[in-house]
C-alpha cells in the first residue's frame, strides 16, 4: 500500500470522510491534499497535547518545584506566566504572520523554541536547587510560553487553509483522545512506580520526553502541504495591533464570541480549586502526581472525540454544554463541602469530581477553538485569533484576583464566583450564531 493510500485510509476512518472530498472553506488547491494535511496536523497536535500533559504548569511543574524544595513564590507564578505569556504577544505575532504566504514555518519555529526551553529546563532541574532552580524554571517557562503563543496563532491559520469545515473539530477531538490515552499510560507507570513520585529523575524524564515530542511534532508539521495565502494587512505591528482591537466592537459576532470565551475560563479556573477543596477538606488520597494525571488523561481519552464530533455540527452548543457541566460539578463540590464533607474523603467521589471537571474543560477548549476557526475567513483568521487570545491573556492575569478571594474568604467563595460566571457563560454561548454549516 502506498503512503498516499494509507494516509487517505487513515483520514477516511478518523474524519469519517470516505471519499476525502468534503472541502468547505478551504482553497480548491488544498482539497486533494486534505488527507495528508489532516493526518500530519493530527499527529503533530497529538504529540504536543501529550507534551502539555507531561510538563503541565497546572500540575507537573508545581509538583516538581515543591518536591525539589523551591520557594512557594515561584510555584504561584507558574500558571499566570504560562497562560498569559502564551496569549498576550499574539496580536503582534499575527501582523508578521499575515506578511507571509506560507505560515506553517511559524508553528515549526515555535515548537523548536518550546523544545529548546524544555531542554534548558531539564539541565536546570538536574543540577540546581532552591532559588536558582525556581528562577531558572520560571524564566524558561516564560520563553516556552512565548514560543507557544506563536504556534497558537499559526495553527488556527494553517488549519483554516488545509482542513475543511466539519472536519476541524474531529481532528482536535481525536488528538485530545489519543494524547489522553498516552497520558493515562504515563500516569499508570508513575502510579505503579511510587518510589519515583516526587524524585528528580522522574521530572528529568518527563522534561526529556517533552523535548522529544516537540521536535518530532515540528518535523511532522513541516511536511503539511500548505498552499500560499493572502499577505494583505501587514504594517507596523503596534499600529496594526491597536487597529485590530477595534474588531471587538466593529464585528459584533466576534465580540460576542470573545465575551463567551472569556466567561468560559471559569471551567479552567475551577479545576485547581476543586483539587484544593478535596485536599483541604476531604483529605482524599488522590494527591499523588500519577493519580491526578490519570484523571486528566482519562478525561481526554473518553471525551475528546465526542466533543470534537459535536463541535463540527454545533460548536457553540459544545461551549454551552461544557459550561453547564463545569458549573454542575462546582455545585456538587460545594454541596458536599457544606452538607457532607466526609464524602470528599471518599476516593471515588474525589476522582469523579476531578474527572468531570477535566471533561468539561476539554469540551470548552475544543468548542471554542472550532468555533473561532469556522467563524473566521482565510483573510482574517490569524487576526481574530490574535485579538481573542490577547483579550484572554488579560482575563487570565485578572484571574490572579481569585487568589485574593481565596485568601480572604476561602476556596468555597472562589467556587461560588466561578459557578456564577459559568451560568452566564452558558447563556452567552447559546446565543452565538451557528457557524458550523
Amino acid at each position: 500500500m502506498t503512503d498516499k493510500k494509507l494516509t487517505e485510509r487513515v483520514y477516511g476512518y478518523l474524519a469519517e470522510d470516505e471519499d476525502a472530498r468534503v472541502c468547505k472553506d478551504i482553497p480548491e488547491s488544498a482539497c486533494n491534499e486534505q488527507p495528508r494535511s489532516f493526518v500530519l496536523m493530527l499527529l503533530s497536535l497529538m504529540l504536543t497535547k501529550l507534551g502539555d500533559s507531561l510538563v503541565s504548569a497546572r500540575l507537573v511543574l508545581p509538583w516538581m518545584l515543591s518536591s525539589l524544595g523551591a520557594p512557594a513564590i515561584f510555584i504561584s507564578a507558574l500558571v499566570p506566566l504560562r497562560e498569559s505569556l502564551a496569549l498576550l504577544p499574539q496580536l503582534f505575532v499575527a501582523q508578521k504572520l499575515r506578511e507571509q504566504p506560507v505560515r506553517k514555518w511559524f508553528w515549526v519555529a515555535g515548537s523548536i523554541g518550546q523544545a529548546l526551553s524544555l531542554l534548558a529546563m531539564l539541565f536546570a532541574v538536574a543540577t540546581l536547587d532552591g532559588d536558582m532552580l525556581g528562577w531558572s524554571v520560571v524564566i524558561l517557562l516564560a520563553l516556552f510560553s512565548l514560543s507557544r503563543g506563536i504556534c497558537s496563532v499559526a495553527n488556527k491559520d494553517v488549519t483554516g487553509k488545509t482542513v475543511s469545515k466539519t472536519r476541524r473539530g474531529r481532528m482536535s477531538g481525536v488528538a485530545a483522545s489519543a494524547a489522553g490515552l498516552l497520558t493515562l499510560l504515563t500516569a499508570l507507570v508513575i502510579i505503579f512506580a511510587p518510589e519515583m513520585d516526587g524524585q528528580r529523575p522522574l521530572f528529568v524524564a518527563l522534561l526529556g520526553a517533552g523535548v522529544a515530542l516537540w521536535v518530532v511534532a515540528a518535523l511532522l508539521y513541516a511536511g503539511i502541504p500548505e498552499v500560499a495565502g493572502a499577505t494583505e494587512g501587514g504594517g507596523n505591528a503596534l499600529t496594526e495591533a491597536v487597529k485590530s482591537m477595534s474588531l471587538l466592537w466593529q464585528n459584533r459576532q466576534f465580540g460576542h464570541f470573545v465575551v463567551s470565551r472569556a466567561l468560559l475560563v471559569a471551567a479552567a479556573f475551577a479545576i485547581p480549586y476543586i483539587v484544593v477543596l478535596i485536599q483541604r477538606e476531604g483529605e482524599a488520597e488522590l494527591t499523588s502526581l500519577g493519580s491526578l494525571m490519570l484523571a486528566s488523561g482519562l478525561a481526554g481519552l473518553l471525551a475528546g472525540r465526542f466533543w470534537g464530533r459535536w463541535s463540527d455540527s454545533a460548536s457553540h452548543h459544545v461551549m454551552a454544554a461544557a459550561s453547564v457541566m463545569s458549573t454542575l460539578v462546582m455545585g456538587i463540590a460545594l454541596a458536599l463541602y457544606y452538607w457532607a464533607p466526609d464524602a470528599l474523603g471518599m476516593q471515588w467521589v474525589a476522582a469523579a469530581l476531578l474527572f468531570s471537571s477535566a471533561v468539561a474543560h476539554h469540551g470548552a477548549r475544543v468548542g471554542r477553538k472550532t468555533y473561532l476557526v469556522d467563524m473566521a475567513t482565510q483573510d482574517n483568521r490569524a487576526q481574530l485569533t490574535a485579538v481573542s487570545n490577547t483579550v484572554m491573556g488579560v482575563v487570565l492575569l485578572a484571574g490572579l484576583l481569585l487568589g485574593w478571594v481565596d485568601a480572604a474568604y476561602g476556596v468555597a467563595a472562589v467556587l461560588w464566583v466561578l459557578a456564577a460566571i459559568g451560568v452566564i457563560a452558558t447563556f452567552t454561548a447559546l446565543r452565538l450564531p451557528d457557524v458550523s454549516g
